[in-house]
């Protein structure tokens, strides 16, 4: 009895699919909502041919709703929605504390990397905490 592990020889392509196969979750490719990294929620449109399909990945089921949303309203992702445009004030106010802290007289230049990292973390989190919070309050138009 041999204890050396068997390695599988390499497959060769089937008849009706020459080529190689592409796996079906795109690695390394941002949210269509939040650009954080996806993780496996996917959207395409049924109504193009195969070849021609625009599609978008999503890190959450959330994001993967927002964008369905928005998609039949007509709107695009670019630009800022009535939900994103109520959610400003309380990233406003999330960042004013850390803004009084480092100093409202200090340009962006001369912020150290760990004034800069906290600002951008506290603008997403806040940003998104409220944008879950206007999700959750808004209603389910089906």
């Amino acid at each position: 009895m041999s204890h050396v592990a068997q390695i599988a020889t390499a497959s060769t392509s089937p008849a009706d699919r020459p080529g190689i196969d592409r796996l079906w979750h795109p690695r390394g490719t941002l949210c269509g909502v939040c650009t954080s990294r996806t993780r496996g929620f996917g959207w395409f449109d049924p109504n193009k041919p195969r070849g021609r399909r625009t599609s978008r990945w999503f890190c959450s089921m959330q994001c993967q709703s927002t964008f369905t949303r928005k998609a039949r309203k007509g709107l695009t992702m670019v630009d800022f929605t009535e939900e994103e445009t109520q959610a400003l004030p309380a990233v406003m106010r999330a960042l004013a504390p850390e803004m009084e802290q480092i100093g409202w007289d200090r340009q962006l230049g001369q912020l150290s990397q760990n004034d800069m990292h906290r600002m951008i973390v506290i603008t997403i989190e806040a940003f998104r905490a409220e944008m879950i919070k206007i999700a959750n309050e808004a209603e389910v138009p089906f």
